[in-house]
């Protein structure tokens, strides 16, 4: 399963990094498309109190990237699920093993 590119992040919480002044996600982040109104899972962004960020990718807000993830407590897992996630509690891909004739 790839990572589309067309995901943003909408997230519950925002900071401000010091080095460059660029708004990052935190607290619980989901995989938003612009120009919609609510996250992939079907959360409303204006109900749910959440947070846009257009300019940070779904692959960023990922705590295994290392990248706008420095203050990610926790992943939609129904967003990772259709966006893509790739990391230690990520599931490998469904395979039948052996089947039958």
């Amino acid at each position: 399963m790839a990572v589309r590119e067309s995901y943003a992040v909408a997230a519950s919480g925002q900071w401000v990094d010091e080095e460059d002044g660029v708004r990052r996600p935190a607290g619980e982040v989901h995989a938003w498309e612009r120009g919609r109104n609510q996250t992939v899972c079907g959360l409303a962004l204006s109900r749910s109190q959440l947070v846009r960020f257009p300019h940070v990718v779904w692959s960023d807000a990922l705590p295994e990237s290392g990248g706008a993830a420095d203050r990610v407590q926790r992943v939609c897992r129904r967003c990772a699920s259709v966006a893509g996630r790739r990391g230690t509690d990520a599931r490998p891909a469904w395979r039948r093993t052996d089947p039958r004739p």
